[in-house]
C-alpha cells in the first residue's frame, strides 16, 4: 500500500514495534480479578450482585476485562428459552482507553460496540454448552480498558477464561487472534496502526478440533490469500 502513513515494514523484515511478522505481542492473562471479598465489599455498598466469575487480559497495549454473572434467572423472562440457556453480552469502554474502536468516545448503544458485542456472543453460543442450563441467562460484561488493536480478539480470549473461571461448561475453549496482510506478506496480531491500513481478518476456533467458530473480515481479500491467513491463524492459535 503506497499510500500507507506507517512503515509496515522495513528494509530489516521488522514491523513498527520491532516485531517480526509472524510475532505476537506480549500477552498477560489473570482470572478472578474480581475476587470474592473485594467484589462482596464493592457489591454491599453498590448493591451490584458480584461476577461468578472474571479475568483481565492484556495483549500488547490493549486491556480487557470481561465478567460472567450466571447461569441465573433472566431479567426478562419472556426472553427466556425452556431449553436452554440465552447468552446476552455488553461491551463497553472505559473513556481514558486509546482508540476504543475508532478514537472517538463511544457507549455502549455505540453501533461499532454492538458489533463486537454481536460476533462475542455468536462465537460462543455454539461452544456454551447451553442446554445445561435451561430457562436461564448467561451474562457476559466486556470492558475495555486500553486499546491499541486487537479489541475483538483479546475480548474473545478474555471471555474463554471468565466462563472458565465461573464454571460454565463448554465443548472447548475458544482462541482467538488478528491476521493482516501487507502485499503478499501476513502478519499475526495487528495493533492500531497497522488495523488502519491493513486488510484483517478475525479468526477465533477451538484448538482441540480445529473447528472455526468466527471468521470475521470487513475488506475484500482474494479467496486465496484468505484461507492462507485463515489457515495461520488457525494454526497459530493450536500451537501447530
Amino acid at each position: 500500500m503506497s499510500s500507507s502513513r506507517l512503515e509496515i515494514l522495513n528494509d530489516g523484515g521488522l514491523r513498527h514495534d520491532a516485531r517480526r511478522p509472524y510475532e505476537l505481542r506480549s500477552t498477560s492473562f489473570l482470572l478472578s480479578t474480581h475476587t470474592a471479598s473485594s467484589s462482596s465489599s464493592s457489591s454491599s455498598s453498590s448493591g451490584l450482585t458480584p461476577p461468578d466469575g472474571s479475568s483481565t487480559v492484556t495483549q500488547g497495549l490493549t486491556s480487557v476485562q470481561v465478567t460472567v454473572f450466571g447461569p441465573r434467572e433472566p431479567k426478562q423472562r419472556s426472553q427466556a428459552a425452556h431449553d436452554r440457556a440465552t447468552v446476552v453480552v455488553e461491551v463497553g469502554v472505559v473513556p481514558w482507553a486509546a482508540g476504543g474502536g475508532g478514537g472517538a468516545k463511544r457507549t455502549r448503544g455505540d453501533k461499532r460496540l454492538q458489533e463486537i458485542g454481536a460476533a462475542i456472543r455468536q462465537t460462543f453460543e455454539p461452544v456454551i454448552m447451553t442446554h445445561l442450563y435451561p430457562r436461564s441467562e448467561i451474562a457476559i460484561n466486556v470492558q475495555v480498558l486500553a486499546a491499541d488493536g486487537g479489541i475483538l480478539p483479546t475480548s474473545i480470549n478474555a471471555t474463554t477464561l471468565a466462563l472458565i473461571d465461573a464454571g460454565i461448561s463448554m465443548l472447548d475453549y475458544v482462541t482467538s487472534i488478528s491476521i493482516g496482510l501487507h502485499l503478499l506478506q501476513p502478519l499475526l496480531d495487528l495493533s492500531q496502526p497497522e488495523e488502519l491500513d491493513l486488510p484483517m481478518l478475525v479468526v477465533a476456533s477451538l484448538p482441540s478440533s480445529g473447528k472455526i467458530t468466527l471468521a470475521q473480515m470487513e475488506t475484500r481479500l482474494h479467496v486465496d490469500r484468505f484461507e492462507e491467513m485463515l489457515s495461520l491463524g488457525t494454526d497459530e492459535k493450536s500451537g501447530r
